[in-house]
């Protein structure tokens, strides 16, 4: 089963797939129809990108981890052009950790190479991009070292309820400067604008555990 919004590289990886001998039983381009299709077809291994329709956030990673909370020891492979941290070690720690990949998409040019780690999380293998690990590894340090010292301060006026002007108040600065601020927080916290969710509590929940 494969799922790549991009029809080239859809096209590119059926043709490669079917070449060494493996059926893809469906190509789709979205993760709904990723969801519908592995419900349909019980594939023996899934393939799928992280960014796509509808939303082209991590839509490919999440449906990757619905379908292991599903089906445990169904064998899935996720290829990205990033690290996608949000799901990523949730999708590595689903099930027992076996049947299960994250490669990032320059290691398809690398033909020999993806065929072997298709194979290997087919078989219950884990096969993990190098440049994932450092990522998650990264993530495991306080997320917070990253902020500056004044980026710390106003993170913890806004774990005090605080809105963006009374912190421009009491630090003595324009809104603008606090405005500024918070964005680099949101940024250097990997918290992108997403459709229902609230960054500055995300901000507020990190500070408050570390």
């Amino acid at each position: 089963m494969l799922a790549e919004d991009s029809v080239l590289l859809r096209d590119g990886l059926v043709g490669l797939l079917t070449r060494f001998g493996h059926e893809v039983v469906a190509a789709v381009g979205d993760a709904p129809a990723l969801l519908a299709a592995v419900a349909q077809q019980a594939p023996d291994i899934v393939v799928t990108d992280v960014r796509m329709p509808p939303g082209f956030q991590d839509e490919g990673l999440y449906a990757a981890v619905r379908l292991r909370e599903r089906q445990p020891t169904l064998p899935v492979l996720v290829l990205s052009q990033y690290v996608q941290r949000t799901y990523a070690a949730e999708l590595l720690d689903s099930g027992d950790g076996s049947g299960v990949g994250y490669l990032l998409k320059d290691r398809v040019g690398q033909v020999e190479a993806f065929v072997a780690a298709l194979r290997e999380v087919a078989d219950g293998g884990t096969v993990v991009d190098p440049e994932v690990v450092r990522q998650l590894l990264r993530r495991r340090r306080d997320p917070l070292d990253s902020l500056s010292p004044r980026e710390r301060e106003v993170l913890a006026l806004i774990a005090e309820g605080r809105s963006n002007g009374a912190i421009a108040e009491e630090l003595v600065v324009s809104e603008a400067a606090i405005g500024k601020h918070v964005g680099n927080i949101f940024t250097k916290l990997s918290l992108p604008p997403t459709e229902g969710t609230h960054r500055r509590v995300l901000a507020v929940l990190a500070y408050l555990r570390a």
